[in-house]
């Protein structure tokens, strides 16, 4: 099993995601994210780095083979940006790989969390990018920006900066300013579900590209997409189903 256990909490991890892990025998998967696991005595598990997808994938597949019960963890869904990918990409290799049975258990993407803390900002046609270019050139990166931009999507940034690329989120900031007004929404969603959880809710022109970490999820409104402040209270993000009408 390919097992999402959604961006945190206990509450967002469903059944199913629950019951794979516990039937598992071993269970793979990046260290931070094994770590929010109870594991029994019984269970072997097998940490490893952010960067070496293949190789857990690799590694997770032989486990299989051998007969073991096995559950892959992602963050969030393991199908966005995660590992269900990897698992599907390296079972090609090995023709006993592929007779494997492989299933997919979903779970709650953090576009999805950050959406349900913020209000409705997904209301209409959105798309998500991860501006991380350790798989793919930037200038890939650039030209689905200005595409989405010109799509007037709202638009869910994944992965805006880490430490070794720290320059990206504000370089996708400044493409987008050339497409969009600066009174665009912009929301930094960080940590959501979890203690440390910040929002913060302003628009394109101001947004602070030093709000955003691996662990922030950024939505940049579409045209229809509006702030509705509220007194004494955080503001909702909406991007109404109904497109080019109006309020």
């Amino acid at each position: 099993m390919v097992v999402g256990l959604g961006p945190g909490p206990a509450e967002w991890m469903t059944p199913e995601a629950s019951a794979a892990i516990k039937a598992a025998t071993d269970v793979v998967g990046y260290g931070p994210y094994m770590e929010r696991l109870a594991l029994r005595p019984d269970q072997c598990a097998h940490s490893s780095d952010n960067r070496v997808e293949m190789a857990r994938a690799r590694l997770a597949l032989s486990l299989a083979a051998e007969g073991r019960a096995v559950a892959v963890v992602s963050g969030g869904d393991p199908g966005v940006f995660a590992m269900a990918a990897a698992v599907f990409e390296v079972a090609e290799e090995d023709p006993q790989w592929l007779m494997l049975d492989i299933a997919v258990a979903p779970g709650v993407t953090a576009m999805q969390a950050a959406a349900a803390r913020l209000g409705a900002p997904l209301g209409h046609d959105f798309c998500a990018i991860s501006l991380s270019d350790n798989l793919k050139p930037w200038t890939m990166v650039e030209r689905r920006l200005r595409a989405a931009a010109e799509g007037d999507f709202v638009i869910a940034l994944y992965n805006p900066a880490s430490k070794a690329r720290p320059t990206r989120i504000r370089q996708a900031f400044d493409l987008l300013r050339t497409a969009k007004t600066t009174t665009t929404p912009v929301a930094f969603a960080r940590a959501v579900g979890r203690a440390d959880e910040t929002l913060i809710v302003t628009t394109l022109g101001d947004a602070d590209a030093s709000h955003a970490d691996m662990a922030t999820l950024v939505i940049v409104g579409s045209s229809e997409t509006r702030v509705i402040l509220r007194e004494g209270a955080r503001p909702w993000m909406l991007t109404p189903r109904a497109y080019g009408i109006g309020r």
